[in-house]
Order: C-alpha cells, then structure tokens, then sequence
C-alpha cells in the first residue's frame, strides 16, 4: 500500500475532517448524557411496543442530535426509500404540488412518484442551473411540499451541503411551502444537519451513515413535530402513531451505532479523500475532485468509462470484502432501479453503505460509486488494488 498519509494536501483535508468528527462527537455525547438513558431502557419491547421507554428517549436523542422538535426512529421501515415514501404519502395531498428542486431523483423513487401522480399529486423535477436548485422555477402555495435529495446519486450534479438547501427552504416557506429533504449518505459529513438548516422533515436509513454499521435495519425522520406525527400515523395508524412499534432486539445497537456514528463517517471521508487523490494519478476524473474540501456525502464517483472496468473495479473491492470476499460481482435487475446494477457489497449488514461497497448503474458514462469505508487503512488497501487493476497490473 502507498503511504500517502504523510502528503501535505492529504493530511490537511484529513485534519479538517478530524475538526468535523470532534464537532459533531461534542453534539452526540451530549444528547446521550443529558438523555436519562438506562442500562434497562436498551432491552426493547416486544407486541405492540406500548409504553417503550427507551424507544421514547432515542426519539428525543435524534431529535436533539439532528436539531428537530421531534423524531421517528423505528426498525420497521426497511430502507431510506421506504421512510421517504411514507413521509411523502403523509405530506401530499391530491391535486398540490411536490417540486423535486434537485433534478431527477434516484431511481428507486420512480415508481414512488408515479404512485402519488396516481393519488392526484402533481409531481414537478426542476431542472438544475450549473448544479444548484433553479430557484426561478419554484411557484409554491401553501399546500405543497418541496423535496430535495442531498446525495448526488446516480447524476452529475455535486451532493449538497448547507448553501444549497437553505436556498431552498428559505425560498419555500417564503410562501409557506413544506421542505423534506432526504438526508440518506450525508449525516455527519459536515457539522449541522437539514433541520438547522430549515428543512421541515429530515429522513435518512440507519444503514448508513447515523447506524454506525450496527444497526441491522430501520430509519428515522426528524422535524417539526407536528409533521413528524402525521409520518408516524403513516407508517403504523391514525390515532396510534408514534405510540407503538416494537424495538426488540434493535434498541441498544440503533442506540450504539449512532454514538460511534460521527467517527465512522470521518474514517469514509478520509478513505474518499484519498480515493480521489490515487485516482488523479491514474487520469481518472472522480467527484469530489481531490482539491474539493467540501464532502456532503460518503460517496466517492470515480468515471471508468466502460463497463468491462466498472465490472472489474467492484470484483476488486468484493475480493477486500471482510465478508463474502470469494463472491463474484455480476450486474443484475435490481428491484427499483431502470438499468442493471453491478455492487461490491461484503459488508456485516446488507445493504449497510456506511462499510466499505461499490455500485454502478451499468449505463454510461459508466462511473461506479464508492461508499462508506469504516477504517480508512482498509479503504486505501482496496483502492490500491482496484486502481491497479484498471491498468491490468496483476494485484499483490
């Protein structure tokens, strides 16, 4: 493996995330310590989850960590794409208006947009100016609902960060429009979230970034709390909301993943930054660039430009995988997505994005997106091999 650890421009993008992980630690440890949280509140419930103390109190923690007046963490949504249909199922209406202001939304939310046009909802994806929301094009009411994705998924466009979404959400409530931004690959990448920015709900999956890779499953949405009680009455029932929901066996590792959550995502950022210098030096154009101090995700894109070497490049990191590392990656048909994907994913939760993975829309311009990556010594090993490999050089 190069050691580049010692390389000025790298250790100096390095000792800025070490300022953001302190940061947000400080924001974590204190909404832990002042919470009241017991040894006994983390054995969960079990039935109907009535009267879950320990339940009650993640809620308060989230909230207070994420700078909401109220939170929803619960392991019965199975995705980040599953809370966020539930929150835009609770917050539309027929016949208003959902402004998607950050161009063409990932794909598994196709089909989430079509259900609401189908129920009345008129659905409207803003095109972007050079990256950013075009705000000439937002004519909001009172009634509508305006929802951005931070993440840059599978588009062109830079993952945003606080300019960006107070944009939005400054322009929105002007006329009393409701912001819901989705959060997925973005906490704890800068040192506030999309509430202290504005945003009215905040949604995001534990199995990334806020699970630390020890929530096996679930999701959470954070925000004003009228809203965040018209999602829970979404998710379970009217009337019961967000008092049911059961928490065995999930409460302690929800609970323990998000405190170890902020250093988690600093050693991914710090694996990303070194991934975008080492693919500099193979003339291979990634996003963040290795001069782009702002990181607003986890992901890393890297543009290989054919498929034959976004399909060798996740064998690569499948084979550094600490599970299934013999498995050999092949594109397939997966549910929610308009191409075949190929993923690189030996992680110890599936699906967990916050371990170190690899996934690509077998599409041009054919760039495969590295994710997560909770020890960086790890992440610069794979990237190594990986980059080695788009030149044919045999691997050690």
């Amino acid at each position: 493996m190069k050691d580049v650890s010692v390389a000025p421009e790298i250790r100096r993008q390095w000792e800025r995330v070490e300022e953001i992980v302190r940061e947000n630690t400080v924001r974590v440890v204190q909404a832990f310590r002042h919470s009241g949280l017991s040894a006994v509140d983390l054995l969960g419930s079990t039935g109907y989850g009535y009267d879950d103390r320990g339940r009650q109190i993640l809620d308060e923690i989230v909230a207070a960590i994420f700078g909401g007046e109220r939170a929803l963490v619960r392991p019965q949504w199975a995705s980040g794409t599953h809370a966020i249909a539930t929150v835009l199922r609770a917050v539309t209406r027929p016949h208003a208006n959902l402004w998607i202001m950050s161009g063409p939304p990932y794909d598994t939310l196709g089909p989430v947009l079509d259900r609401l046009r189908e129920q009345g909802v008129n659905i409207h994806v803003v095109p972007l100016q050079d990256g950013m929301p075009d705000m000439t094009r937002l004519d909001v009411s009172s009634h509508d609902v305006v929802y951005v994705q931070r993440s840059r998924g599978y588009s062109d466009r830079p993952s945003w960060g606080e300019h960006p979404i107070r944009l939005v959400t400054e322009a929105a409530h002007r006329d009393g429009a409701l912001v819901v931004v989705d959060n997925c690959y973005g906490e704890f990448t800068q040192t506030a979230e999309p509430s202290h920015w504005g945003a009215d709900l905040v949604v995001g999956s534990l199995m990334k970034n806020p699970g630390g890779t020890i929530a096996p499953t679930g999701a959470y949405v954070v925000g004003r709390d009228r809203w965040v009680a018209r999602v829970a009455e979404e998710l379970f029932a009217p009337g019961i909301g967000s008092e049911v929901g059961a928490t065995y066996p999930y409460l302690r590792l929800f609970a323990q993943g998000l405190f170890l959550a902020p250093q988690l995502v600093g050693e991914a950022l710090q694996g990303g930054i070194y991934a975008s210098f080492r693919a500099e030096e193979y003339g291979i154009a990634s996003a963040p660039g290795p001069q782009d101090d702002e990181r607003n995700d986890i992901v890393v894109a890297l543009e290989l430009g054919t498929p034959e070497r976004v399909i060798r490049f996740c064998r690569v990191v499948q084979s550094w995988s600490p599970v299934d590392a013999l498995a050999e990656p092949h594109p397939w048909a997966m549910p929610g997505y308009q191409h075949p994907v190929v993923m690189a994913a030996g992680g110890f939760v599936a699906g967990g994005s916050l371990e170190l993975s690899a996934d690509a829309p077998m599409r041009p311009p054919y760039r495969v997106y590295l994710q997560g990556g909770v020890n960086r010594w790890h992440t610069m090993m794979v990237v190594d091999d990986a980059l080695r490999a788009m030149t044919s050089e045999v691997a050690d």
